[in-house]
């Protein structure tokens, strides 16, 4: 019997829970280490910051899921991934021993890179929960007292979606609120340009965000490097396209929401052979650590290149879609483990996003998410907003009743037949 630890129990974490558990069967024991006894639907934590949702509509309980399906849930941080002894340590000096490792820990939100940000700074994140509780109850209080906004990402940070989502929707929350005419808003971005998203743009996402920024009358800076963010003022420089300082601004700001740099987490920050300089688990074509074999990793955690050169360092996101098509090549690569075979199966890196924008939105399809691209497809409409609605309640149903499926490719699908271009996927 083969032990098969899962570390984190993010969106790959747990998907890998189910799906490892699918592939491999009764005869295996699988365990998931989480911080946390609950999972939280991040992408709907824009909505929880003006209001739409709340704590008990996005997360999800583990123990009784997780029950069904088998696996056994461990509650705790982990101190250290120890791979020459093949455990994960634990605070209280505890280990738990693995024959298998599957990091899916998700990043450290670097807030400490930047003076000032962050929810024990001046800033409000939509990065988890508990953030956007407190966003959301400092949003309330900017309500009263209304003016300046200012929403985007930090330089480091390589997830820029839902910085996008968080403006348009506080923008239409104004508007419903009828007090949009008393806030001017300013969107700042480490991207070289609106709609790069870290992936040099999908089909026309450029023209897209930035026709969607006009009609809201919210302003951008691209090429933005953050250097200080205040209670009522963020201090940005703007760097030409050779790295020079452009121009510096002081943005005055009320309410502030930016995206963290990311790093990799504590646990597995150092580890020699593991880890690139960020802490970034460095993979193979199979999700398989290169020094230590029976390690894998999928997820945000992992060390992907940039792009390409840009002014200010815009890091590659890893979404929904990429992360489902990596869990699936590791459980089959497991179990080809476990019969004595090397590993032969390969993420698609497929990408699929729904960015809403509270009564719109823009998608994307990109096959494979790295251009060149067999599918590099973009569209926009009211649609958007309804389908990632739609989506969110057929997710966490599915994880609610321990169904494991592939969530994102059955999407993605659906969304290529709508468009007819299923001939590509």
């Amino acid at each position: 019997m083969a032990n098969i630890v899962i570390l984190g129990a993010g969106l790959g974490g747990l998907i890998a829970a189910y799906e490892i558990k699918k592939t491999l069967g009764r005869d295996h024991q699988v365990s998931i280490i989480s911080e946390t006894d609950y999972y939280q639907f991040q992408p709907s934590n824009p909505w929880v910051m003006v209001g739409w949702r709340d704590r008990k509509d996005i997360t999800v309980d583990l123990a009784k899921p997780l029950r069904k399906r088998n696996v056994n849930l461990i509650v705790g941080r982990a101190e250290k991934v120890d791979p020459a002894n093949k455990c994960v340590r634990m605070p209280d000096g505890s280990q738990v021993e693995y024959d298998y490792l599957v990091i899916a820990t998700g990043p450290e939100l670097a807030f400490d890179d930047v003076e000032g940000l962050g929810p024990n700074g001046h800033t409000q994140s939509v990065c988890h929960i508990d953030h956007a509780e407190a966003g959301a109850s400092a949003f309330e209080t900017f309500c009263k007292n209304p003016g300046s906004i200012v929403i985007g990402a930090a330089q480091g940070a390589s997830c820029f979606g839902p910085a996008y989502e968080t403006a348009m929707i506080i923008e239409t929350e104004l508007r419903k609120r009828k007090i949009r005419d008393q806030v001017p808003m300013t969107f700042i971005t480490p991207e070289p340009y609106i709609g790069h998203l870290g992936l040099d743009g999908v089909g026309d996402t450029k023209g897209l965000l930035e026709s969607e920024m006009r009609n809201r009358h919210i302003k951008w800076i691209t090429n933005a490097r953050v250097l200080k963010a205040e209670a009522d003022m963020v201090r940005v420089e703007e760097l030409n396209e050779d790295g020079s300082v452009k121009q510096i601004h002081e943005l005055s700001t009320r309410y502030t929401m930016l995206m963290p740099p990311f790093r990799g987490v504590a646990a597995v920050r150092d580890v020699e052979g593991l880890v690139n300089p960020k802490g970034f688990v460095v993979t193979d074509e199979f999700q398989r650590n290169p020094r230590w074999p029976n390690i894998f990793g999928i997820g945000v955690c992992i060390a992907i290149p940039p792009m390409g050169k840009t002014p200010v360092p815009v890091g590659v996101p890893k979404t929904g879609f990429m992360i489902e098509s990596m869990v699936e090549a590791t459980a089959r690569n497991i179990a080809q483990l476990i019969e004595g075979t090397q590993p032969t199966h390969k993420a698609s890196w497929n990408a699929i996003c729904l960015a809403d924008f509270g009564d719109g939105g823009v998608a994307f399809v990109a096959q494979p998410q790295i251009p060149p691209r067999n599918v590099n497809w973009s569209a926009s409409g009211g649609w958007v907003h309804l389908a990632k609605a739609g989506f969110e309640k057929y997710f966490l149903h599915k994880l609610r009743t321990g169904q494991s499926e592939t969530f994102y490719e059955n999407a993605a699908l659906g969304l290529l037949k709508a468009h007819k271009l299923k001939d590509h996927s």
